[in-house]
């Protein structure tokens, strides 16, 4: 079992269901997408540069999808949390129903083609 995988199974169920769903939509919508374990959390690289991180925040109750060129993107600004950070900007969930399916693949499909 690669270390991604065990560190996705070890997470409280809430997480857990999270982060397998984010993981599914990404892989459907870039397949070319590779899954590492970087700096202690699963991060999406795209083209062999980092795409977007998923990190679990058990304190707040989130899942934050961090994309890394996140200030680059122009649209679902009312979604994108950038809160202190730089050039990430992310997509935060608190539980499995409140991911809209059509924001996020938007969101996954303009974050691509930053890096063409």
């Amino acid at each position: 079992m690669k270390i991604t995988d065990e560190y996705i199974y070890r997470q409280p169920e809430k997480f857990r269901s999270i982060l397998l769903h984010l993981i599914s939509v990404f892989e459907r919508e870039i397949p070319e997408l590779d899954l590492l374990f970087k700096w202690g959390i699963p991060y999406f690289y795209y083209k062999k540069r980092m795409f977007c991180y998923l990190a679990p925040n058990h304190k707040k109750g989130f899942v934050d999808a961090g994309f890394a060129r996140g200030f680059q993107l122009v649209g679902n600004q009312d979604y994108l949390v950038g809160e202190k950070r730089n050039t990430v900007k992310s997509l935060r969930y608190y539980n499995l129903e409140d991911i809209d399916n059509a924001i996020l693949v938007d969101v996954i499909k303009e974050a691509a083609v930053l890096y063409k």
